[in-house]
């Protein structure tokens, strides 16, 4: 099976997006320690059964977690390949900045070019 690392723009945004809220956050942690019903997402959180439902939706569209049947039950885990392909791109974007920040760091620590003093 070949996994695609790169993020297309409209993934990095479902991922960004779905990242930007806690709960959201907090449901992806709890879904990479264990699969977890919705039922019992839910019961953790002082919010509406659809509420963990929503958050579940833009979590999955995102591609972060996974949810299956099984039986009447809906359980969600973390998908780690999602995961991983969006700790690439930022780890690019982090190489990026580094590299920028060592080039200025470079040009700061260069010795001045000498000021022409003549009028002229």
């Amino acid at each position: 099976m070949v996994v695609r690392m790169e993020l297309t723009d409209d993934e990095t945004d479902r991922v960004f997006h779905a990242l930007a809220a806690a709960t959201r956050r907090d449901i992806l942690r709890r879904t990479l320690e264990s699969e977890q019903s919705v039922s019992a997402l839910a019961a953790g959180y002082d919010m509406s059964f659809a509420a963990v439902q929503k958050h579940v939706a833009v979590l999955e569209a995102a591609g972060l977690i996974i949810k299956r049947a099984e039986g009447r039950e809906r359980l969600v885990r973390a998908d780690p390949d999602m995961i991983a392909r969006a700790r690439t791109l930022l780890a690019a974007y982090e190489a990026l900045w580094r590299a920028r920040i060592d080039r200025l760091d470079d040009l700061l620590a260069a010795p001045a070019p000498p000021q022409n003093t003549q009028g002229g």
